[in-house]
């Protein structure tokens, strides 16, 4: 027989782990029916907080998501009723009160797919854009957003409130734009899908190692954005992003060993690596290629099929990766692209040429550039110097696969 407590616990891991794989779809319906983004994530919260009270009680419903669906939208209209708002506006949320609503009219009938696009408009600041992005399709909380982005959780919570008023006050629509916008609109999309990946690939919270979840709607929104942007041509960079998130989601089934830690690619199980997703990838980096219109992510998609083409880490051709580096330098030189630049600078001229870039780059907030110069400082024998960089590294993150692999990492150099 199960325990109150044991019950209590089991509704609530059930309920932690349908918001988290649940809410950007839950939340982008919300919206559609209601046209409110502060409504949709009220009722849905209201409905979360009815659920950690029943469901250890009743039981997790056949269809938990569908469950909290219709949870918030009858909390949504209690909301509408309250505040008597306009009688077309409540005569028009009343009607929607079926648990399986038909789509709204167009050519586009993804919620979510609408809700970045409405996440991304031009009149929102670019980090208003990613950060909004990150709380409602992703449902990451703001101190984790703001841990991402490397900066006061305060700040971004008045960052995302701000991006939330601007939507409501400039009346931003809630569809994917027509096809005469669509090509001013696709670079923030495209960024703002990058990022949500890279959250699924390697989560920022102290809870997950990666988010499976958000990385797979990630690789599914980029493919319907692939397919609504053939109307402009379908632009090269679409398809460099597609190619980018699954030449990296194809390792993912080595990136962790059992234990939960993380798995360095120079160390992985190339045989667990999904040939299905490389020889997708590899197909779409060959017609780019053929298009030669190179752009950051076409650039990133083709170091990620030379190094998915190698059948051991010694085969890598990094002579390759240095040159295709050197052209997205060219293209986007940040900080990051000169970091990654110098881990394949290291292969071939050595970790002292490496490291003399890495300390001109001053990422110091970055836990990468912590763990890069450990790397390079330990291959270079000063040990009491590698260790203090990887508990730098260790200080700077929250991902617990990083901080196990890291702390590994340091206790192999000896010493106290």
């Amino acid at each position: 027989m199960t325990s109150p407590d044991s019950a209590a616990a089991l509704g609530a891991d059930a309920v932690a782990d349908v918001v988290r794989t649940e809410y950007g779809k839950v939340v982008a319906g919300l919206i559609r029916r209601f046209g409110d983004i502060g409504l949709a994530e009220d009722s849905l919260g209201e409905a979360v907080l009815i659920a950690l009270e029943r469901w250890p009680q009743d039981g997790v419903p056949p269809n938990p998501a569908g469950w909290l669906t219709t949870t918030a939208s009858r909390k949504a209209l209690d909301h509408l009723r309250r505040e008597k708002v306009r009688d077309e506006k409540y005569a028009e949320a009343a009607m929607l009160t079926d648990d399986t609503p038909p789509e709204a009219t167009g050519p586009v009938t993804d919620d979510r797919l609408r809700l970045i696009f409405t996440c991304c408009h031009p009149a929102l600041a670019e980090p208003a854009r990613v950060a909004l992005t990150l709380r409602l399709l992703g449902g990451l909380t703001v101190g984790e957003i703001a841990s991402a982005f490397l900066v006061p959780e305060t700040t971004m919570a008045q960052r995302i409130t701000r991006a939330k008023a601007k939507i409501a006050k400039a009346r931003i629509p809630y569809r994917v734009p027509e096809q005469q916008d669509l090509a001013e609109r696709l670079a923030g999309v495209l960024a703002v899908l990058y990022l949500v990946y890279n959250e699924g690939y390697l989560s920022s919270s102290a809870d997950n190692a990666d988010r499976q979840d958000l990385a797979d709607e990630a690789i599914r929104l980029t493919r319907a954005v692939r397919g609504i942007s053939e109307g402009i041509g379908s632009p090269p960079e679409v398809d460099g992003l597609l190619a980018l998130m699954l030449l990296s989601q194809a390792r993912r089934p080595a990136r962790f060993a059992d234990d939960g830690t993380l798995v360095t690619l120079d160390n992985q199980d190339r045989t667990q690596w999904d040939s299905v997703l490389i020889d997708e990838g590899h197909a779409i980096v060959r017609e780019c290629l053929r298009r030669n219109a190179p752009g950051p992510y076409q650039l990133q998609a083709a170091i990620q099929a030379v190094h998915t083409d190698a059948l051991e880490a010694s085969l890598t051709d990094w002579d390759q990766i240095v040159a295709l580096y050197d052209q997205l330098m060219a293209v986007q030189p940040t900080p990051i692209v000169a970091l990654n630049r110098a881990v394949a600078v290291a292969e071939l001229d050595g970790p002292q040429v490496a490291l003399a870039a890495v300390d001109g780059l001053g990422l110091t907030a970055y836990a990468p550039w912590h763990a890069t110069r450990a790397d390079l400082l330990g291959r270079l024998g000063r040990d009491d110097d590698a260790r203090r960089a990887y508990a730098a590294a260790i200080a700077t993150t929250d991902n617990p696969a990083e901080r196990a692999w890291l702390a590994t990492r340091r206790e192999s150099l000896g010493g106290r």
